[in-house]
């Protein structure tokens, strides 16, 4: 068994320090510390758990109390062992459990805004538990696959008309193909919709004609259909409509596009967080609130779409 590097922090505060000894304890909670004995807190040796307890040092020397920062290794095996139990958050993933699978137990009856909400209170309370999970094991991988299942559930109900993603491996086309064609998609744009709309006129279709349909099944024969189940464009795996455009267009080595497609996805289907998400998302939100129709909504997401790209290639120097 390998013996891992600990710190232990060793405090002492005076009696009359009641509010800075509560404020300390919380800090401490908050971390996820181990308590070996009174005024004796552990954490595995990290970059940040040292920081964290620096910090903590720092104020409590501040308010006239002693505070000393270790670090050591286990001394063998058995004391590792104990010292590991100490940090196992099962019985804690286990409540979330429980509140979990009452929001899923809740999807097919309750109204969306209160589901929302529940979801949004349960997600945080798991990232501030795994934010503290020094050593995660299967009842943490089990709580994000819950949570992300209640997610897509949610989703699916929230916007019924969005592509589920298909397997399989995306051909490259040939622009010659494409040109000059009636390219649909659903009404009442997204960021999705809205940037694959964005790419299609500016680098695959230059004289692209566009529909929007109420319903996807009212996509004519002869028309290129993008970002509904069945369109000959939609989601490829974990790829969007927009990535599956680039990939099948050869335009993904393009460094802005790049950029524009990590924004997308995140506003899209989330993961990974990207700075310019949130900007963007209001940007669009407002210009939706505005437009008549999505013919006006397309040409102001365009100007958008056509700025970011100009900053993300430095062409705005």
């Amino acid at each position: 068994m390998n013996l891992s590097p600990w710190l232990v922090l060793v405090l002492s505060l005076p009696s009359r320090q009641a509010t800075q000894r509560m404020r300390v304890w919380r800090a401490l909670k908050a971390l996820g510390c181990g308590v070996l004995r009174d005024g004796v807190y552990l954490l595995p040796e990290r970059p940040e758990t040292r920081q964290a307890f620096a910090a903590q040092a720092s104020e409590i020397d501040a308010a006239g109390g002693s505070a000393q920062l270790l670090a050591f290794v286990s001394a063998d095996a058995e004391q590792e062992r104990q010292f590991l139990r100490l940090f196992d958050r099962t019985a804690e993933y286990t409540q979330l459990k429980h509140l979990a699978d009452a929001l899923r137990a809740k999807l097919k009856r309750n109204a969306m805004a209160e589901l929302v909400r529940e979801y949004a209170a349960v997600h945080k309370a798991f990232a501030a538990l795994a934010a503290i999970d020094y050593f995660p094991g299967p009842a943490r991988e089990q709580m994000a696959s819950l949570l992300e299942d209640a997610r897509q559930q949610i989703e699916a109900r929230l916007n019924p008309d969005e592509p589920q993603p298909v397997a399989g491996k995306i051909p490259r086309l040939a622009l010659a193909a494409y040109q000059d064609r009636i390219w649909a998609t659903r009404k009442h744009l997204w960021v999705d919709r809205m940037a694959s709309a964005w790419l299609i006129a500016r680098f695959i279709d230059r004289k692209a004609h566009f529909k929007w349909l109420a319903q996807p099944n009212d996509c004519p024969k002869r028309a290129l259909g993008f970002d509904f189940d069945g369109a000959t464009f939609t989601h490829v795996g974990s790829r969007v409509t927009f990535e599956v455009l680039l990939v099948s267009f050869d335009l993904e080595e393009d460094a802005a596009l790049a950029r524009i497609a990590a924004i997308v996805h995140a506003l899209d289907i989330g993961g990974v967080p990207v700075a310019e998400a949130a900007g963007l998302e209001a940007v669009l939100k407002g210009a939706r609130a505005r437009a008549k129709d999505d013919d006006a909504l397309l040409k102001v997401a365009q100007r958008v779409f056509d700025d970011l790209y100009a900053a993300f290639s430095d062409k705005s120097r």
